[in-house]
């Protein structure tokens, strides 16, 4: 272990802290690392009980976790679902709703269309981001994978792999999607790095996996192709290949022997069914509040202080921000965030105290910047077994096939008996439906922009 500054020794005396008591501190801060999946269904594991994918290394993990089935996303869209995981906050509140500024009403790569796009990226900076408090701990952060919001070091992570933009190609991740498709060394070197420098450390591992394009390994995509469509067998093989490099990385923390003190969360960005006849998701899944869109397995692994078990709570992923936080020691942040810390219950086996869980849908295109509403699609309610789905007239650009929105009335379901969604018992529970969009309605307070950077 490096040597303390003399300062913080002279501190340690001062306040009568022996030097080992504050090591002792000092090492027992955990690392984290975040497996996030990107594009694949809740049910897509073989944990969860799908027949055919094989994920070996993640029901390993699994069996080593705290594991909530009944996990979400609030906005099923990889950007917005990322940035709330950054910033801790619904996509209404850190106000970036969708992937892109619409098209429609500015050329792409017009000067307009690029300064909507930067104004965008810009909105990360009023929030203290997960990196950035951690770092305040002395926390070294590291990002790979999937990344919107303009360079890596934007969002305060000390490394990284992704340029951002306005750098060509930098729209989602650019140099970072290479992370897994072409191996785990930047990880490697990384974890090495922080070993070596005996630092706690941050990992933001977002693989382009199992995301278009399926381009699989032939030793993966031939144990899927005799009894599959090609499509399918393309699909569960890119999900193999993520598996194995989930494997690859949580092993690698086993040969350094810091497996025990780190903290693995596992989530997906948004759900996916995959198309049985051309290379895209199906109906209610990627993008929409159904549950295909919505619903993704988290899993927090922590060795030395979570006893793994399988948990029926409804948790959120707006949750694994302030349970990070939790976890390092670290402040939350000024502004308020709208997730709970679990950490406690983990430890406790006692249930969440949690009445209900909220998210809303927008559409992929971005129609203004400064007001949300604008391309609102549906809000959304879960409380025990019930799921009601209200409705709204938010503009579509492209995707319109995604957002039929063909049902205008409200929709309730039962997920117990239909985890599917194929029966709307809406007209059967009226007052139920009263009472859960009563309750959608003061989850979601305001919604203009400029109001929202004042935080007021």
């Amino acid at each position: 272990m490096t040597n303390p500054p003399t300062s913080i020794l002279r501190l340690a005396q001062a306040v009568g802290i022996s030097l080992f008591a504050f090591l002792a501190y000092s090492a027992d801060k955990p690392n984290v690392v975040l497996l996030l999946s990107d594009d694949q269904a809740w049910n897509d594991y073989s944990f969860m009980g799908h027949p055919h994918v094989k994920t070996p290394n993640i029901d390993k993990l699994a069996n080593e976790s705290v594991v909530f089935p009944r996990g979400y996303v609030p906005t099923a869209l990889c950007r917005p679902s990322l940035m709330t995981l950054a910033t801790g906050h619904y996509a209404h509140r850190h106000g970036v709703t969708g992937n892109d500024p619409s098209p429609k009403y500015a050329e792409r790569d017009s000067l307009l269309y690029n300064a909507r796009r930067a104004q965008l990226i810009s909105y990360i900076d009023e929030f203290d981001t997960l990196p950035e408090l951690l770092g305040e701990q002395g926390y070294l952060s590291h990002q790979s994978g999937k990344w919107w919001e303009g360079n890596f070091k934007r969002g305060g992570f000390t490394h990284g792999m992704s340029r951002g933009f306005p750098q060509k190609g930098g729209r989602h991740g650019d140099d970072g999607l290479k992370i897994g498709r072409e191996g785990l060394e930047p990880c490697f070197e990384f974890i090495d790095m922080a070993v070596e420098q005996d630092k706690p450390f941050y990992m933001w591992y977002a693989a382009f996996l199992p995301h278009t394009p399926h381009n699989p390994p032939e030793r993966l995509l031939k144990k899927y192709r005799d009894d599959h469509p090609i499509t399918i067998a393309k699909y569960y093989a890119m999900i193999e290949w993520w598996d194995e490099t989930c494997g690859d990385l949580v092993g690698y923390l086993e040969k350094k022997g810091i497996r025990d003190n780190t903290l693995i969360v596992y989530v997906g960005d948004n759900g996916w069914i995959q198309h049985p006849e051309r290379n895209g998701y199906d109906a209610r899944s990627k993008q929409t509040p159904y549950e295909g869109g919505i619903r993704q397995p988290t899993m927090y692994s922590w060795p030395k202080v979570l006893k793994p078990e399988f948990r029926d709570d409804l948790v959120s992923s707006i949750d694994i921000f302030p349970t990070t936080l939790a976890a390092a020691g670290a402040r939350q942040p000024d502004i308020p965030v709208p997730g709970l810390n679990l950490l406690d219950y983990m430890e406790s086996g006692s249930k969440i105290p949690r009445d209900a869980i909220f998210g809303e849908s927008f559409a992929h295109d971005i129609a203004d910047i400064e007001d949300p509403e604008a391309s609102l699609l549906f809000r959304w309610c879960i409380q025990g077994k019930w799921k009601l789905l209200l409705t709204y007239d938010g503009e579509v650009n492209r995707y319109k096939s995604t957002h039929p929105r063909e049902e205008k009335r409200p929709q309730l379901f039962d997920l117990i008996a239909d985890p599917h969604e194929k029966t709307n018992l809406a007209s059967k529970h009226p007052r139920i439906v009263k009472r859960m969009a009563k309750m959608i309605d003061d989850w979601y307070p305001v919604t203009d922009r400029k109001v929202l950077t004042r935080f007021k």
